[in-house]
């Protein structure tokens, strides 16, 4: 599949420049000397000169990306067999998820006996840190996190939320199959999490065999749950949706995460993704006492402990003037300056019961979000393999993993345990 990723040619057959099109996005999100524009109604598309057919290319094309009405697809794809290229991403829908299976059958007959792999079709396209091989509004920044999509609007609602290695929209898998990209990021060095947004399963066994190999965490969250959704799954996509208990049930057994919402999508897969494994309990370190009770309830929620400071930790916590209850959570009270913070969090991790920590930042006055955000940096190159998940109310903060809210940060942690 790496000459999918990381093609050194490929053509794009549809580039157009009409407003609000697919084959405009496609071709601004693509443009690049090692890109071919195809179209034979226009001569140039963004300046660039247009072929006719994919077989008036010269060069030799690994990837051909098709974005045609639906009953131009075939011919177009016997083209990309008389080119020879190595694989097909079909972005056009009017396939399964409409009732034509045949056709998309057809279609994908045609390239496994010249074994071509296939991409789609009904798909967004894909996104590696070499191409953006897809209409979505944006590129996102590059990061270790591989997300598997069968809806393009979901990527599209995410993809500047987090920092990606690989964006797949997967589409309706003619061919290739969620758990083919499983076993390919299995093997990717710039992945360390895989997130998935998923309708339906074609092998659920497969699946589960599959997720139970790979060594890497995933992160999935299951559409079509309710059964108003599981109607709604099968006019997108065309999938199958199962019984959602049963599913969990299973998904459990193999190691999957499964999540309720986007936010816990991507708030588990930041956490995995860029920290170390939580070995042992939880320090709380805030500037609002009633931050630090909230994070407090909700780790007894979900059966996180809270140690007691040692007698070390009271004594280096000395330092800390004005802050009379030193206990965890602990409070450093509402003037806390970054000195406050280096101190705590220094005092903190450096007891051995203390195996990770989460620091809460309120807006008040004398508050320097950007300057603790130094300290946390500080704290982490420091203590390496005990994890600091943040609870700054500023946004985001660069280079610090950062929860709005005291509940995604704690839940995020405890994820740090499984």
């Amino acid at each position: 599949m790496n000459y999918i990723f990381n093609p050194k040619k490929v053509a794009l057959i549809g580039a157009s420049e009409k407003e609000n099109s697919v084959g405009l996005g496609l071709a601004k999100n693509m443009l690049s000397d090692n890109v071919f524009f195809v179209n034979p109604n226009r001569k140039s598309v963004l300046g660039i000169d247009c072929y006719n057919k994919i077989t008036d290319i010269k060069e030799d094309i690994d990837l051909a990306v098709i974005a045609v009405p639906s009953k131009i697809v075939k011919s177009i794809v016997d083209d990309c067999v008389l080119k020879k290229v190595k694989g097909v991403i079909i972005i056009s829908g009017g396939f399964k998820e409409v009732g034509n299976q045949k056709e998309e059958e057809e279609i994908r007959d045609i390239l496994r006996e010249h074994k071509i792999k296939l991409i789609g079709p009904n798909c967004l396209g894909i996104i590696s840190e070499n191409i953006n091989a897809s209409f979505s509004y944006t590129t996102p920044q590059r990061g270790s996190i591989a997300f598997l999509s069968q809806s393009g609007a979901i990527i599209n609602s995410v993809i500047d939320r987090a920092g990606f290695s690989k964006i797949v929209s997967y589409g309706n898998e003619a061919d290739l199959e969620l758990v083919d990209f499983l076993e390919y990021l299995d093997k990717d060095k710039q992945t360390k999490v895989i997130a998935i947004y998923l309708e339906g399963i074609k092998d659920g066994r497969k699946f589960m065999e599959v997720a139970r190999r790979i060594k890497k965490p995933i992160v999935l969250i299951k559409a079509g749950r309710s059964e108003l959704g599981s109607i709604a799954v099968g006019t997108h996509t065309g999938a199958l949706s199962g019984n959602y208990d049963v599913f969990v049930s299973a998904m459990k057994q193999v190691g999957v995460i499964t999540v309720n919402s986007i936010e816990e999508l991507i708030d588990f897969s930041k956490a995995l993704a860029s920290l170390p494994k939580c070995k042992n309990g939880v320090g709380i370190i805030t500037n609002g006492g009633g931050l630090g009770v909230l994070a407090a309830d909700y780790c007894f929620e979900y059966k996180i402990n809270l140690p007691e400071l040692s007698k070390k930790t009271l004594i280096k916590l000395k330092e800390l003037d004005g802050v009379e209850n030193k206990i965890n959570p602990l409070d450093i009270i509402g003037d806390a300056m970054p000195q406050r913070y280096r101190i705590a969090m220094d005092a903190l991790l450096s007891q051995k019961e203390i195996g990770g920590l989460i620091v809460i930042s309120a807006p008040q006055t004398m508050t320097d979000h950007q300057e603790n955000a130094k300290i946390v940096i500080e704290m982490r190159k420091k203590y390496p393999l005990k994890p600091i998940v943040c609870c700054f109310h500023s946004g985001e903060l660069e280079d610090v993993p950062n929860y709005s809210d005291v509940l995604r940060a704690v839940k995020s942690i405890k994820k740090l345990y499984e």
